[in-house]
Protein backbone atom coordinates (compact mmCIF):
# COMPACT_ATOMS: atom_id res chain seq x y z
CA UNK A 1 0.00 0.00 0.00
CA UNK A 2 1.11 3.57 -0.71
CA UNK A 3 1.41 6.09 2.08
CA UNK A 4 -1.74 7.81 0.82
CA UNK A 5 -3.75 4.56 0.85
CA UNK A 6 -2.66 3.80 4.40
CA UNK A 7 -3.71 7.28 5.54
CA UNK A 8 -7.09 6.87 3.87
CA UNK A 9 -7.63 3.50 5.59
CA UNK A 10 -6.69 4.94 8.96
CA UNK A 11 -9.08 7.87 8.49
CA UNK A 12 -11.89 5.55 7.46
CA UNK A 13 -11.29 3.37 10.52
CA UNK A 14 -11.30 6.41 12.83
CA UNK A 15 -14.55 7.65 11.31
CA UNK A 16 -16.11 4.20 11.73
CA UNK A 17 -15.04 4.13 15.36
CA UNK A 18 -16.58 7.55 15.99
CA UNK A 19 -19.76 6.39 14.26
CA UNK A 20 -19.97 3.23 16.39
CA UNK A 21 -19.26 5.16 19.57
CA UNK A 22 -22.05 7.57 18.70
CA UNK A 23 -24.43 4.68 18.19
CA UNK A 24 -23.45 3.03 21.47
CA UNK A 25 -23.07 6.23 23.46
CA UNK A 26 -25.20 9.33 23.41
CA UNK A 27 -27.72 7.79 21.03
CA UNK A 28 -27.87 4.39 22.69
CA UNK A 29 -31.66 4.15 23.02
CA UNK A 30 -33.17 1.26 21.02
CA UNK A 31 -34.04 2.75 17.65
CA UNK A 32 -36.65 0.06 16.98
CA UNK A 33 -38.68 1.26 19.98
CA UNK A 34 -38.73 4.94 19.06
CA UNK A 35 -42.19 6.28 18.24
CA UNK A 36 -41.76 8.06 14.95
CA UNK A 37 -45.39 9.01 14.42
CA UNK A 38 -48.10 8.98 17.08
CA UNK A 39 -51.66 9.05 15.70
CA UNK A 40 -54.06 11.61 17.13
CA UNK A 41 -51.64 14.51 17.49
CA UNK A 42 -51.96 17.57 15.28
CA UNK A 43 -48.23 18.10 15.63
CA UNK A 44 -45.64 15.50 16.58
CA UNK A 45 -43.72 16.20 19.81
CA UNK A 46 -40.37 17.93 20.02
CA UNK A 47 -39.15 15.37 22.57
CA UNK A 48 -38.31 11.73 21.85
CA UNK A 49 -40.57 8.95 23.07
CA UNK A 50 -40.35 5.18 22.95
CA UNK A 51 -42.63 2.19 23.34
CA UNK A 52 -41.67 -1.46 23.49
CA UNK A 53 -41.06 -4.37 25.81
CA UNK A 54 -38.78 -5.02 28.75
CA UNK A 55 -38.13 -8.75 28.96
CA UNK A 56 -37.84 -10.16 32.47
CA UNK A 57 -37.77 -13.65 33.98
CA UNK A 58 -39.63 -16.70 32.66
CA UNK A 59 -40.81 -15.33 29.33
CA UNK A 60 -42.53 -12.28 30.77
CA UNK A 61 -42.69 -9.14 28.63
CA UNK A 62 -43.60 -5.85 30.34
CA UNK A 63 -44.74 -3.08 28.03
CA UNK A 64 -43.26 0.35 28.63
CA UNK A 65 -43.89 3.81 27.22
CA UNK A 66 -41.03 6.22 27.84
CA UNK A 67 -41.19 9.97 27.24
CA UNK A 68 -38.03 12.01 27.47
CA UNK A 69 -37.97 15.25 29.41
CA UNK A 70 -38.93 18.39 27.54
CA UNK A 71 -36.24 20.23 29.50
CA UNK A 72 -32.85 18.45 29.56
CA UNK A 73 -33.12 14.66 29.19
CA UNK A 74 -29.44 14.08 29.86
CA UNK A 75 -29.52 15.62 33.34
CA UNK A 76 -33.17 15.52 34.39
CA UNK A 77 -34.22 12.64 36.65
CA UNK A 78 -35.72 9.36 35.52
CA UNK A 79 -39.14 8.83 37.12
CA UNK A 80 -40.86 5.43 37.07
CA UNK A 81 -44.67 5.55 37.33
CA UNK A 82 -46.95 2.65 38.31
CA UNK A 83 -50.73 2.71 38.50
CA UNK A 84 -52.40 0.34 40.92
CA UNK A 85 -55.12 -2.28 40.91
CA UNK A 86 -53.49 -4.66 41.31
CA UNK A 87 -54.09 -5.20 37.62
CA UNK A 88 -54.55 -1.69 36.22
CA UNK A 89 -52.54 -0.08 33.44
CA UNK A 90 -50.03 2.72 33.94
CA UNK A 91 -51.04 4.04 30.52
CA UNK A 92 -54.07 5.42 32.34
CA UNK A 93 -51.61 7.62 34.22
CA UNK A 94 -50.00 8.66 30.95
CA UNK A 95 -53.14 9.36 28.93
CA UNK A 96 -55.47 10.78 31.61
CA UNK A 97 -53.29 12.08 34.45
CA UNK A 98 -49.82 13.55 33.94
CA UNK A 99 -48.53 12.40 30.55
CA UNK A 100 -47.49 14.85 27.82
CA UNK A 101 -50.59 14.14 25.74
CA UNK A 102 -54.08 13.44 27.07
CA UNK A 103 -56.68 11.35 25.26
CA UNK A 104 -59.86 13.21 24.30
CA UNK A 105 -63.47 12.05 24.61
CA UNK A 106 -63.63 10.95 20.96
CA UNK A 107 -61.05 8.22 21.62
CA UNK A 108 -59.13 9.34 18.53
CA UNK A 109 -57.31 12.57 19.30
CA UNK A 110 -54.67 13.65 21.79
CA UNK A 111 -54.10 17.10 23.21
CA UNK A 112 -50.87 18.31 24.75
CA UNK A 113 -50.88 18.62 28.53
CA UNK A 114 -49.44 21.94 29.75
CA UNK A 115 -48.86 20.37 33.19
CA UNK A 116 -47.18 17.19 32.02
CA UNK A 117 -44.65 15.79 34.44
CA UNK A 118 -42.21 15.26 31.56
CA UNK A 119 -41.79 19.04 31.48
CA UNK A 120 -39.05 18.46 34.08
CA UNK A 121 -38.44 14.69 34.16
CA UNK A 122 -37.91 11.64 31.97
CA UNK A 123 -41.08 9.60 32.59
CA UNK A 124 -41.15 5.80 32.34
CA UNK A 125 -44.67 4.29 32.38
CA UNK A 126 -44.59 0.55 33.00
CA UNK A 127 -47.58 -1.76 32.51
CA UNK A 128 -47.17 -4.20 35.38
CA UNK A 129 -47.65 -7.04 36.15
CA UNK A 130 -47.83 -9.17 32.99
CA UNK A 131 -51.40 -9.55 31.82
CA UNK A 132 -52.01 -5.83 32.37
CA UNK A 133 -52.52 -3.66 29.29
CA UNK A 134 -50.15 -4.74 26.53
CA UNK A 135 -47.85 -6.73 28.84
CA UNK A 136 -47.94 -10.48 28.33
CA UNK A 137 -46.31 -13.78 29.23
CA UNK A 138 -45.29 -16.49 26.78
CA UNK A 139 -47.16 -19.12 28.79
CA UNK A 140 -50.21 -16.81 29.22
CA UNK A 141 -50.24 -17.48 32.96
CA UNK A 142 -51.20 -14.41 34.90
CA UNK A 143 -51.11 -15.63 38.49
CA UNK A 144 -48.72 -13.53 40.57
CA UNK A 145 -48.18 -11.88 43.95
CA UNK A 146 -46.56 -8.87 45.62
CA UNK A 147 -43.09 -10.42 45.91
CA UNK A 148 -42.92 -11.63 42.32
CA UNK A 149 -44.19 -8.30 41.02
CA UNK A 150 -41.60 -6.31 42.97
CA UNK A 151 -38.85 -8.53 41.54
CA UNK A 152 -40.14 -8.25 37.97
CA UNK A 153 -40.49 -4.48 38.30
CA UNK A 154 -36.90 -4.32 39.51
CA UNK A 155 -35.72 -6.50 36.61
CA UNK A 156 -37.69 -4.32 34.20
CA UNK A 157 -36.00 -1.18 35.54
CA UNK A 158 -32.61 -2.85 35.17
CA UNK A 159 -33.46 -3.88 31.62
CA UNK A 160 -34.57 -0.36 30.79
CA UNK A 161 -31.25 1.04 32.00
CA UNK A 162 -29.42 -1.57 29.93
CA UNK A 163 -31.34 -0.54 26.81
CA UNK A 164 -30.99 3.17 27.65
CA UNK A 165 -27.49 3.37 29.20
CA UNK A 166 -27.40 7.14 28.67
CA UNK A 167 -29.77 7.40 31.66
CA UNK A 168 -27.84 5.02 33.93
CA UNK A 169 -26.34 7.82 36.03
CA UNK A 170 -29.46 10.01 36.20
CA UNK A 171 -31.26 10.42 39.49
CA UNK A 172 -34.08 7.89 39.83
CA UNK A 173 -37.43 8.38 41.55
CA UNK A 174 -40.07 5.67 42.01
CA UNK A 175 -43.65 6.93 41.95
CA UNK A 176 -47.12 5.42 41.85
CA UNK A 177 -50.74 5.60 42.88
CA UNK A 178 -53.35 3.51 44.70
CA UNK A 179 -52.10 -0.10 44.94
CA UNK A 180 -48.83 1.52 43.92
CA UNK A 181 -48.75 2.10 47.67
CA UNK A 182 -47.66 -1.55 47.82
CA UNK A 183 -45.77 -1.69 44.51
CA UNK A 184 -43.49 1.30 45.13
CA UNK A 185 -42.06 0.65 48.63
CA UNK A 186 -41.57 -3.07 47.91
CA UNK A 187 -39.74 -2.16 44.69
CA UNK A 188 -37.72 0.52 46.48
CA UNK A 189 -36.60 -2.07 49.02
CA UNK A 190 -34.87 -3.91 46.17
CA UNK A 191 -33.61 -0.87 44.29
CA UNK A 192 -31.97 0.71 47.35
CA UNK A 193 -29.71 -2.35 47.60
CA UNK A 194 -28.46 -1.91 44.02
CA UNK A 195 -25.66 0.65 44.03
CA UNK A 196 -25.74 0.91 40.24
CA UNK A 197 -29.14 2.66 40.38
CA UNK A 198 -29.04 6.27 41.54
CA UNK A 199 -32.21 6.12 43.66
CA UNK A 200 -33.11 9.46 45.21
CA UNK A 201 -36.63 8.98 46.52
CA UNK A 202 -40.17 7.68 46.24
CA UNK A 203 -43.60 9.30 46.03
CA UNK A 204 -46.95 7.57 46.51
CA UNK A 205 -50.30 9.17 45.74
CA UNK A 206 -53.50 8.01 47.48
CA UNK A 207 -51.74 4.77 48.24
CA UNK A 208 -52.74 1.62 50.04
CA UNK A 209 -50.25 1.69 52.92
CA UNK A 210 -52.16 -0.26 55.57
CA UNK A 211 -55.43 -2.14 55.17
CA UNK A 212 -56.24 -1.73 58.85
CA UNK A 213 -55.63 2.02 58.97
CA UNK A 214 -57.43 2.56 55.67
CA UNK A 215 -60.53 0.70 56.82
CA UNK A 216 -60.61 2.24 60.29
CA UNK A 217 -60.17 5.77 58.97
CA UNK A 218 -62.78 5.36 56.23
CA UNK A 219 -65.60 5.15 58.78
CA UNK A 220 -64.47 8.40 60.40
CA UNK A 221 -64.08 9.98 56.95
CA UNK A 222 -67.62 8.98 55.99
CA UNK A 223 -69.10 10.36 59.20
CA UNK A 224 -67.15 13.62 59.10
CA UNK A 225 -68.29 14.17 55.49
CA UNK A 226 -71.95 13.79 56.34
CA UNK A 227 -72.53 10.31 54.89
CA UNK A 228 -73.55 8.58 58.13
CA UNK A 229 -76.46 9.72 60.26
CA UNK A 230 -76.34 10.21 64.00
CA UNK A 231 -78.19 6.92 64.66
CA UNK A 232 -75.68 4.86 62.68
CA UNK A 233 -72.73 6.71 64.19
CA UNK A 234 -74.07 6.04 67.69
CA UNK A 235 -74.41 2.33 66.86
CA UNK A 236 -70.85 2.20 65.51
CA UNK A 237 -69.53 3.86 68.65
CA UNK A 238 -71.56 1.54 70.85
CA UNK A 239 -70.79 -1.78 69.14
CA UNK A 240 -67.33 -1.26 67.54
CA UNK A 241 -65.54 0.86 70.15
CA UNK A 242 -64.36 0.35 73.70
CA UNK A 243 -62.01 2.21 76.03
CA UNK A 244 -61.78 5.06 73.55
CA UNK A 245 -60.53 2.85 70.69
CA UNK A 246 -62.57 1.74 67.67
CA UNK A 247 -62.01 -1.35 65.55
CA UNK A 248 -63.79 -1.11 62.21
CA UNK A 249 -61.30 -3.44 60.53
CA UNK A 250 -61.80 -6.99 61.83
CA UNK A 251 -64.29 -6.60 64.63
CA UNK A 252 -66.00 -9.91 65.49
CA UNK A 253 -69.01 -8.35 67.21
CA UNK A 254 -72.21 -9.23 65.33
CA UNK A 255 -73.82 -5.86 65.94
CA UNK A 256 -70.67 -4.05 64.83
CA UNK A 257 -70.60 -6.08 61.61
CA UNK A 258 -74.20 -5.18 60.86
CA UNK A 259 -73.49 -1.48 61.41
CA UNK A 260 -70.41 -1.69 59.19
CA UNK A 261 -72.50 -3.29 56.45
CA UNK A 262 -74.62 -0.14 56.43
CA UNK A 263 -71.47 1.95 56.07
CA UNK A 264 -70.28 -0.19 53.15
CA UNK A 265 -73.64 0.12 51.40
CA UNK A 266 -73.61 3.91 51.74
CA UNK A 267 -70.00 4.37 50.62
CA UNK A 268 -69.84 1.85 47.80
CA UNK A 269 -73.35 1.06 46.60
CA UNK A 270 -75.45 4.21 47.01
CA UNK A 271 -74.30 6.05 43.89
CA UNK A 272 -71.39 8.02 45.34
CA UNK A 273 -68.14 8.36 43.42
CA UNK A 274 -65.69 6.50 45.67
CA UNK A 275 -62.73 8.18 43.96
CA UNK A 276 -64.02 11.71 44.47
CA UNK A 277 -66.86 12.27 46.91
CA UNK A 278 -67.83 15.58 45.32
CA UNK A 279 -67.64 14.50 41.69
CA UNK A 280 -70.43 12.91 39.68
CA UNK A 281 -70.33 9.26 38.67
CA UNK A 282 -69.98 9.06 34.85
CA UNK A 283 -72.07 6.24 33.49
CA UNK A 284 -73.66 5.56 36.86
CA UNK A 285 -72.55 3.25 39.65
CA UNK A 286 -70.84 0.05 38.63
CA UNK A 287 -68.70 -1.27 41.45
CA UNK A 288 -68.89 -5.02 42.07
CA UNK A 289 -69.77 -6.20 45.53
CA UNK A 290 -69.57 -9.86 46.50
CA UNK A 291 -68.79 -12.16 49.38
CA UNK A 292 -66.15 -14.85 49.14
CA UNK A 293 -65.15 -17.17 51.97
CA UNK A 294 -67.20 -15.03 54.38
CA UNK A 295 -65.38 -11.88 53.34
CA UNK A 296 -67.04 -8.82 51.92
CA UNK A 297 -65.18 -8.06 48.70
CA UNK A 298 -65.75 -4.82 46.87
CA UNK A 299 -64.06 -4.96 43.51
CA UNK A 300 -63.05 -1.53 42.42
CA UNK A 301 -60.16 -2.77 40.27
CA UNK A 302 -58.66 0.68 40.22
CA UNK A 303 -57.48 0.44 43.75
CA UNK A 304 -57.60 -2.43 46.18
CA UNK A 305 -60.18 -4.87 47.39
CA UNK A 306 -61.74 -3.70 50.59
CA UNK A 307 -62.14 -6.75 52.77
CA UNK A 308 -63.87 -7.19 56.08
CA UNK A 309 -64.51 -10.34 58.04
CA UNK A 310 -68.24 -10.85 58.09
CA UNK A 311 -70.87 -12.76 59.95
CA UNK A 312 -73.12 -15.21 58.15
CA UNK A 313 -75.99 -12.72 58.29
CA UNK A 314 -73.81 -10.02 56.76
CA UNK A 315 -72.64 -12.47 54.10
CA UNK A 316 -76.20 -13.30 53.07
CA UNK A 317 -77.07 -9.64 52.77
CA UNK A 318 -74.18 -8.94 50.43
CA UNK A 319 -74.62 -12.09 48.35
CA UNK A 320 -77.88 -10.53 47.20
CA UNK A 321 -76.18 -7.20 46.62
CA UNK A 322 -73.46 -8.89 44.56
CA UNK A 323 -76.04 -10.33 42.16
CA UNK A 324 -77.13 -6.79 41.36
CA UNK A 325 -73.69 -6.06 39.90
CA UNK A 326 -72.72 -9.37 38.31
CA UNK A 327 -73.25 -8.21 34.73
CA UNK A 328 -71.25 -5.01 35.11
CA UNK A 329 -67.91 -4.40 33.40
CA UNK A 330 -64.89 -4.82 35.63
CA UNK A 331 -63.79 -1.21 35.25
CA UNK A 332 -62.95 1.06 38.18
CA UNK A 333 -66.21 2.52 39.48
CA UNK A 334 -67.26 5.94 38.21
CA UNK A 335 -64.45 5.85 35.65
CA UNK A 336 -64.91 6.23 31.90
CA UNK A 337 -62.11 4.28 30.23
CA UNK A 338 -63.80 4.17 26.79
CA UNK A 339 -61.66 6.94 25.21
CA UNK A 340 -58.41 5.29 26.28
CA UNK A 341 -59.63 1.85 25.18
CA UNK A 342 -60.72 3.14 21.77
CA UNK A 343 -57.43 4.93 21.26
CA UNK A 344 -55.07 2.17 22.40
CA UNK A 345 -56.94 -0.58 20.53
CA UNK A 346 -56.78 1.37 17.27
CA UNK A 347 -54.58 -0.78 14.98
CA UNK A 348 -52.63 2.27 13.80
CA UNK A 349 -51.84 3.18 17.41
CA UNK A 350 -50.80 -0.37 18.24
CA UNK A 351 -48.45 -0.32 15.25
CA UNK A 352 -47.02 3.05 16.27
CA UNK A 353 -46.38 1.70 19.78
CA UNK A 354 -44.76 -1.52 18.47
CA UNK A 355 -47.28 -3.69 20.32
CA UNK A 356 -46.71 -7.41 20.04
CA UNK A 357 -49.39 -9.44 18.24
CA UNK A 358 -49.32 -11.69 21.32
CA UNK A 359 -50.67 -8.87 23.48
CA UNK A 360 -54.37 -8.87 24.32
CA UNK A 361 -56.74 -6.01 23.59
CA UNK A 362 -55.96 -3.14 25.92
CA UNK A 363 -58.22 -2.65 28.94
CA UNK A 364 -57.76 -0.25 31.81
CA UNK A 365 -57.71 -3.15 34.31
CA UNK A 366 -57.31 -6.90 33.99
CA UNK A 367 -59.86 -8.93 35.93
CA UNK A 368 -57.74 -12.05 35.41
CA UNK A 369 -54.69 -10.47 37.02
CA UNK A 370 -56.71 -8.97 39.85
CA UNK A 371 -58.67 -12.09 40.73
CA UNK A 372 -55.53 -14.25 40.75
CA UNK A 373 -53.31 -11.80 42.59
CA UNK A 374 -51.68 -12.78 45.88
CA UNK A 375 -51.67 -9.94 48.41
CA UNK A 376 -48.78 -10.66 50.74
CA UNK A 377 -48.46 -7.29 52.47
CA UNK A 378 -51.20 -5.94 54.72
CA UNK A 379 -49.02 -2.91 55.40
CA UNK A 380 -45.65 -1.62 54.20
CA UNK A 381 -44.35 -0.11 57.43
CA UNK A 382 -41.19 -2.23 57.32
CA UNK A 383 -40.33 -1.04 53.82
CA UNK A 384 -40.80 2.63 54.70
CA UNK A 385 -38.70 2.30 57.85
CA UNK A 386 -35.95 0.64 55.85
CA UNK A 387 -35.96 3.51 53.36
CA UNK A 388 -35.99 6.13 56.09
CA UNK A 389 -33.22 4.46 58.08
CA UNK A 390 -30.86 5.01 55.14
CA UNK A 391 -31.20 8.77 55.84
CA UNK A 392 -30.69 9.71 52.17
CA UNK A 393 -33.98 9.17 50.36
CA UNK A 394 -36.72 11.76 49.91
CA UNK A 395 -40.16 10.26 50.54
CA UNK A 396 -43.53 11.87 49.79
CA UNK A 397 -46.94 10.47 50.66
CA UNK A 398 -49.68 12.61 49.13
CA UNK A 399 -53.47 12.32 49.07
CA UNK A 400 -56.37 14.05 47.43
CA UNK A 401 -58.56 14.84 50.42
CA UNK A 402 -61.95 13.78 49.00
CA UNK A 403 -60.95 10.27 47.92
CA UNK A 404 -62.73 7.40 49.67
CA UNK A 405 -60.78 4.53 48.08
CA UNK A 406 -57.55 5.33 49.94
CA UNK A 407 -58.55 8.22 52.15
CA UNK A 408 -56.14 10.86 53.42
CA UNK A 409 -56.73 10.09 57.11
CA UNK A 410 -55.53 6.50 56.78
CA UNK A 411 -52.31 7.55 55.05
CA UNK A 412 -51.76 10.38 57.51
CA UNK A 413 -52.14 7.93 60.38
CA UNK A 414 -49.72 5.59 58.61
CA UNK A 415 -47.03 8.27 58.22
CA UNK A 416 -47.50 9.33 61.85
CA UNK A 417 -47.09 5.69 62.93
CA UNK A 418 -43.54 5.67 61.50
CA UNK A 419 -42.61 7.96 64.43
CA UNK A 420 -40.10 10.12 62.56
CA UNK A 421 -38.70 13.37 63.90
CA UNK A 422 -40.97 16.31 62.99
CA UNK A 423 -39.21 19.05 61.01
CA UNK A 424 -42.15 21.28 60.05
CA UNK A 425 -45.51 21.14 61.81
CA UNK A 426 -48.66 20.70 59.72
CA UNK A 427 -49.34 23.87 57.74
CA UNK A 428 -51.00 25.02 54.50
CA UNK A 429 -48.84 24.81 51.39
CA UNK A 430 -49.27 27.31 48.56
CA UNK A 431 -49.04 27.35 44.78
CA UNK A 432 -49.38 30.00 42.08
CA UNK A 433 -52.67 30.14 40.16
CA UNK A 434 -54.12 32.65 37.69
CA UNK A 435 -55.84 34.25 40.67
CA UNK A 436 -52.61 34.52 42.65
CA UNK A 437 -51.26 32.43 45.53
CA UNK A 438 -53.65 29.70 46.60
CA UNK A 439 -53.78 26.99 49.26
CA UNK A 440 -52.92 23.68 47.61
CA UNK A 441 -53.58 21.66 50.73
CA UNK A 442 -51.71 20.88 53.94
CA UNK A 443 -48.29 19.39 54.57
CA UNK A 444 -46.39 18.01 57.55
CA UNK A 445 -42.68 17.33 57.13
CA UNK A 446 -40.53 14.87 59.03
CA UNK A 447 -36.78 14.14 58.70
CA UNK A 448 -36.96 12.46 55.28
CA UNK A 449 -40.68 12.00 54.68
CA UNK A 450 -43.55 14.40 54.11
CA UNK A 451 -47.29 13.87 54.22
CA UNK A 452 -49.19 16.23 51.92
CA UNK A 453 -52.86 16.71 51.04
CA UNK A 454 -54.25 18.19 47.85
CA UNK A 455 -57.36 20.22 48.65
CA UNK A 456 -60.48 19.22 46.72
CA UNK A 457 -58.84 16.38 44.81
CA UNK A 458 -59.92 12.78 44.60
CA UNK A 459 -57.97 9.58 43.97
CA UNK A 460 -56.32 10.68 40.71
CA UNK A 461 -54.66 13.92 41.82
CA UNK A 462 -53.10 15.00 38.48
CA UNK A 463 -56.47 14.54 36.75
CA UNK A 464 -58.46 16.50 39.32
CA UNK A 465 -55.88 19.18 40.11
CA UNK A 466 -53.24 19.29 37.35
CA UNK A 467 -51.73 22.67 38.30
CA UNK A 468 -51.46 21.76 41.97
CA UNK A 469 -50.11 18.28 41.16
CA UNK A 470 -47.38 19.72 38.95
CA UNK A 471 -46.35 22.22 41.65
CA UNK A 472 -46.15 19.39 44.19
CA UNK A 473 -44.23 17.09 41.82
CA UNK A 474 -41.80 19.84 40.86
CA UNK A 475 -40.92 20.61 44.48
CA UNK A 476 -40.52 16.92 45.26
CA UNK A 477 -38.23 16.27 42.28
CA UNK A 478 -36.17 19.43 42.82
CA UNK A 479 -35.90 18.86 46.58
CA UNK A 480 -37.54 22.21 47.25
CA UNK A 481 -39.64 23.04 50.33
CA UNK A 482 -43.34 22.35 49.92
Amino acid sequence: YTHTEVCVCVCVCVLLCYFLLALLGADAAPAADEITFLPGLQKQPSFRHYSGYLNVADGKHLHYWFVESQNDPSSDPLVLWLNGGPGCSSLDGLLTEHGPYLVQDDGMTLQYNPYSWNKIANMLYLESPVGVGFSYSDDQRYVTNDTEVSMNNYLALKEFLRLFPEFSSNQVFLTGESYGGIYIPTLAERVMEDASINLQGVAVGNGMSSYELNDNSLVYFAYYHGLLGSRLWADLQNFCCSAGKCNFYNNQDQNCSESLSEVQTIVYASGLNMYNLYASCPGGVHCRVSVERDQLVIRDLGNSFINHQTTQQWSQKFRGLALMFRSVRLDPPCTNSTPSSLYLNNPYVRTALHISPKALDWAICSAEVNLNYGRLYLDVRKQYLKLLSALKYRVLVYNGDVDMACNFMGDEWFVESLQQQVEVQRRPWLYDDVDGRQVGGFVKEFDNIAFLTVKGSGHMVPTDKPIVAFAMFSRFIKKQPY
